[in-house]
């Protein structure tokens, strides 16, 4: 059971996931690069993942920073998620939490549940904010009803350990389907692993 609980904590505690296939990365880093430069924040956004993953070209933090940090200044709120995650693990910046919750903050107020998902993991964490598990499980909450897959996983696992919520297995099941409905094949794997343990 401890192995079990742990296994399952760890599922959701992770960076916001970006999934683009790239035909011709070259071809994309000169596209975008003429578009943000012309203040196109989704190219600046779409060149800052670039560039952060090292698609087709070395990874560059903090290159990687300035394009996110264009990208949020200039374009939708959902673009400072990314910019506060940044933040929170010193990539291409001095680490500052401060900084990252004004910008989780900004993006949760503005309707991007991300925003509210990583607004919570913070206080869930205590990085750079007091505790507040309470306040990290509305944050959840909300995220989740607001169909954001890692916030239903992370409250599923909640559900399982018993960790400032009651233990509810029923509660972790729907909300692991939940997760992988929304397309997280970590939620699946919960799910999954929530039903071989309901079984035991």
């Amino acid at each position: 059971m401890k192995f079990f609980t742990m296994a399952v904590m760890f599922l959701f505690l992770g960076l916001v996931s970006v999934s683009v296939s790239y035909a011709d990365d070259k071809k994309l880093v000169e596209r975008y690069s003429k578009e943000c430069d012309k203040g196109n924040a989704d190219s600046c956004q779409n060149l800052g993942v670039i560039y952060y993953y090292g698609r087709g070209v070395p990874v560059d933090y903090k290159k990687s920073f300035k394009l996110y940090e264009k990208a949020c200044d200039g374009g939708s709120s959902w673009y400072c998620v990314n910019l506060g995650l940044m933040y929170a693990k010193g990539k291409g910046v001095a680490v500052d939490y401060k900084k990252a919750i004004e910008l989780y903050n900004k993006t949760c107020d503005g309707g991007v549940v991300e925003g509210c998902y990583y607004l919570g993991l913070t206080y869930y964490q205590g990085k750079g904010i007091s505790v507040d598990y309470k306040k990290a499980v509305e944050l959840f909450n909300e995220a989740c009803d607001g169909g954001y897959s890692k916030s239903c996983g992370m409250l599923g696992s909640m559900y399982i350990t018993g960790e400032h919520v009651p233990v509810d297995y029923n509660k972790a099941l729907i909300l692991a389907e939940k997760s992988c409905d929304l397309g997280d094949e970590n939620g699946c794997d919960f799910y999954k692993m929530i039903q071989d343990e309901m079984k035991k």
